[in-house]
């Protein structure tokens, strides 16, 4: 599919509108894996995205393919003495989860609906999230058990930290993920 995507950029101001377009979409993006695993229900969704929008610096894109919604990507700094990190498996020098509120910018959700798959779209979300970010790196988990996903994000820059397990009742195992950002590195 050729694609012209526009990419619009949201704050937590924005959030209560656009929660309802979030929702949809991940409800069609994940309808199969909500059949079978209760954390990946719209419902716990739901309670996520409203968590996360509600979190100071909350920002947010969304890619249009004319009217049509491609997908979308959102996140928030982590504030100072985040829990982010509580559920860390790996052993790490301690200065590397220290958390200043201004230091680290996870990017909790991108998904892209399926007709806009492998045209670059999840990559141009990306971008365009982390690349005004004022953060010196950014943060993401990934599911173990979803290798595709990893190698993606590791060919776009990012590096393994460890393993993480957040304290969320039957949540999975997550490799924990850091991106320099454009303002420390080249990117």
């Amino acid at each position: 599919m050729a694609t012209c995507i526009e990419i619009r950029h949201y704050t937590g101001d924005q959030a209560a509108e656009l929660r309802p377009l979030l929702l949809d979409v991940y409800t069609e993006v994940y309808a199969a894996a909500a059949q079978s695993d209760p954390f990946a229900s719209p419902e716990r969704f739901a309670d996520g995205l409203d968590n996360w929008s509600a979190r100071p610096g909350w920002s947010c894109v969304v890619g249009y393919d004319g009217d049509q919604v491609v997908g979308y990507a959102y996140g928030a700094p982590l504030p100072e003495g985040a829990r982010w990190w509580g559920g860390l498996l790996t052993d790490v020098p301690a200065g590397v989860t220290a958390e200043t509120g201004i230091r680290t910018y996870a990017l909790s959700e991108l998904m892209v609906r399926t007709p806009w798959r492998k045209t670059g779209t999840a990559r141009r979300l990306h971008s365009a999230l982390l690349s005004p970010r004022p953060e010196e790196r950014a943060t993401l988990l990934v599911d173990q058990t979803h290798p595709k996903v990893h190698a993606l994000y590791e060919s776009w820059g990012w590096q393994t930290l460890g393993d993480l397990r957040p304290r969320i009742p039957d949540a999975p195992l997550f490799h924990a993920m850091l991106l320099p950002l454009p303002q420390a590195s080249d990117y």
